[in-house]
Parts: structure tokens; sequence; C-alpha cells
């Protein structure tokens, strides 16, 4: 699967702009401040139905505008048979302010977003994935599942339902608290619905960390020639299989708290190096393989899940990682490890002598 060509109108930086790709490498170069993040972020949006960096859609319109446009065609081919023709097909986001957002498939619009999600996987890697380490376990609940959300459309439908439920709770408890009374009846009835859906997420999470770690490790291990042990772990506020015990225990605490304290919303993953905690006791250097290392094993994740290698976006990784970092990168470009790749550089010279040995087509968008 590759994206053919993408259009943009009032998203960001982007007026209206025209871009055209190739299936394997395209470096997208210009000075800082042009628009080369926006661009990825377009590709983003067009997979996940979000800005990468949680930015809210009122903030994607461009300034004075009501509105934006996001429209990509993608070609793909059963890679089963190089023999079959290969498909186009095309997807097209709106967002006017004020109002819901939409995405179509070749004109026909999706009964719900979540059901696009996961049809076009995406990876991207950006100054920013040290939040993993450094920011507090919401970044590291949304890496995850989010890398789930692609794989698994029940675990999605759970994770939203979930979520929705928690709200209301939460409401809820507001409410009793301002109003001074407890309606147990109403209280109980979320009970149910979140042990049942906690307990599914809670271990659909145990489940994919078991195929998820292998890949982690063994790219780390390349990254650093072996020299330290990494692991991740689910650090989960309640045990497995007992999240109903677990909810009564706190329901004085909840009412008190006027939120839901308890839960798999309330989860951690946390990372170890050398069995001592990575933010902690991590080299800077540590750091960045452990994050790379990430990334990577999420390409390769996905990649095993779907028919279809996921989309590469490098957005600024060149001017943030090491040489060693970087030639293991190129290095899998040059094996053929990942389909359809987008580097952004604000040094083209620097970005051309680094793939200057590789093999097959690059091409190169100066903004």
């Amino acid at each position: 699967m590759y994206l053919k060509s993408l259009q943009v109108k009032q998203f960001k930086s982007y007026a209206e702009a025209q871009f055209d790709f190739i299936s394997n490498i395209n470096c997208i170069v210009g000075e800082n401040g042009i628009g080369k993040t926006n661009l990825l972020d377009a590709i983003h949006f067009l997979s996940m139905t979000k800005s990468a960096r949680g930015v809210g859609d009122p903030l994607c319109i461009q300034h004075g505008e009501d509105y934006f446009m996001i429209q990509g065609n993608f070609v793909y081919q059963k890679q089963d048979s190089s023999k079959l023709p290969a498909s186009e097909t095309q997807i097209t986001c709106a967002y006017q302010r004020g109002q819901k957002k939409s995405f179509l498939r070749d004109q026909k619009a999706y009964p719900r977003l979540a059901d696009h999600i996961g049809n076009f996987p995406v990876v991207l890697m950006d100054p920013y994935d040290t939040d993993l380490i450094r920011e507090g376990s919401e970044e590291r609940r949304r890496f995850f599942d989010g890398m789930m959300a692609q794989m698994d459309r029940a675990f999605l439908d759970n994770l939203l339902r979930y979520n929705r439920i928690v709200q209301q709770r939460n409401t809820l408890l507001k409410h009793f608290a301002e109003r001074g009374m407890v309606d147990r009846i109403q209280i109980d009835s979320y009970h149910e619905p979140m042990v049942q859906l906690g307990e599914m997420i809670a271990q659909a999470r145990v489940d994919f960390l078991k195929k998820y770690l292998p890949n982690f490790q063994a790219h780390y291990a390349k990254l650093s020639d072996d020299r330290e042990q990494v692991n991740i772990n689910i650090e989960s506020s309640f045990p497995l299989g007992e999240l109903d015990a677990s909810l009564r225990n706190v329901e004085a605490q909840d009412l008190a708290a006027q939120r839901s304290t308890l839960g798999i919303h309330r989860d951690d993953f946390s990372f170890e190096i050398n069995g001592f905690p990575l933010k902690k006791f991590g080299s800077q250097g540590q750091q960045k393989s452990f994050v790379v290392a990430l990334k990577l094993a999420q390409f390769d994740t996905l990649a095993q899940a779907h028919p279809r290698k996921p989309l590469l976006l490098l957005d600024d990784i060149f001017d943030k990682l090491d040489d060693r970092r970087i030639q293991r990168l190129v290095q899998m470009m040059a094996e053929d490890h990942f389909g359809q790749v987008f580097i952004t550089d604000a040094r083209p010279e620097r970005t051309k002598s680094l793939l200057k040995n590789l093999q097959g087509e690059i091409k190169y968008l100066a903004l």
C-alpha cells in the first residue's frame, strides 16, 4: 500500500496544495517553519482521523477560515500475487467549525469514524517521542492503545465504550457531590459494563504485550549491540480478574474525589533497563534507543497484523538522532524492511548524503 497523492485545503499552514508521491522513499525538504511537519500531520490525520499531536480539530483549520479538507489516493495490491491489478481508493476528510467531522471512502461516508481506523496503518517517529518516557501514563496508554486500535476493531470499540461510561460515571459523581446525596441504583448501573469492558481491555493489553515485546527487544538489541536488557510491564490499578471487587472497594473514595479513581484508564506501562526504571536510570542515549525501538517494533507489529505495511513518517529525526541510530534506520531502508517512507529534513544535503547508497527510487519534494 502507498499514498499516491495528497490534496490539502485550509489545513494548518496550507491554503491549498497538491502533492504526488512515489511508493518508496519521499524526502520532504525545506526551511524550518515552512510546513514539512504539517504535511506529515495531514497524512497522519487521513490515516488515524486526528492530528498526531492531539491538537483539536478546530485548531487544524487555517487561521481565518471555517473549514479544512484533506484528500488522499491510496494504491494497494495483494501481496500474494504480483499479477493482480492494483486498486486505488480515495479517502476524503472534511471538517467545518461547529460541525461533525466526516470521512469518506470513495465518496461513501463511514457510519462511524472508528470504522476507518486501521484500514491505512501509519507509524510516526518524531522529536516528541521522548514524551513516552518523560511524561505521564496517559502518553504511554495513548501509544499502546492507538497501536492496538489499528490492529483490533473489537478492542477499539470496547475502549470507546469504556471511555464513554467513565465520562458518564464521573459526571454523575460530580452531580451527587453538588446535591449532597447519592442514588445507589444510578451508580450501580455503570458498575457491570465498566467491569465487563475493563476486564476485556486489560486482558487484551496483556495479550498484545506478549506479541509486541519480542519485536521491541530485538530492535533494542540491534541498536545497543546487546549491551542492556530492556523490558515493558503493565502496572495496573487492580489485579487482573478482580476489577469487580476492586471497584466496590473504592466507591467511597470515588464519591469523595468526584471521579473514577480505579480502572484501566489509570493503568500504566513501565519501561525498564537492566531491571531499573528507564526514566530515572537510563542515559540520554539509552532513552533514545528505547523510543526508536518502540517505534520500529510498532511498525513490525502492525505489519505482521495487516496484509500491507504501514506508512512510515520520519519527522526531523536526522537532526535528533546520533549517527549509529540513523545508520540503523538507513540499513533497514536498504534491506527493504519498510514500505512507503516519508522523511522531513531542513538540510537536503544531509538527507542526500545519508541515502546516497540506497537502491530504488527516491523522490525529493522541496517546499
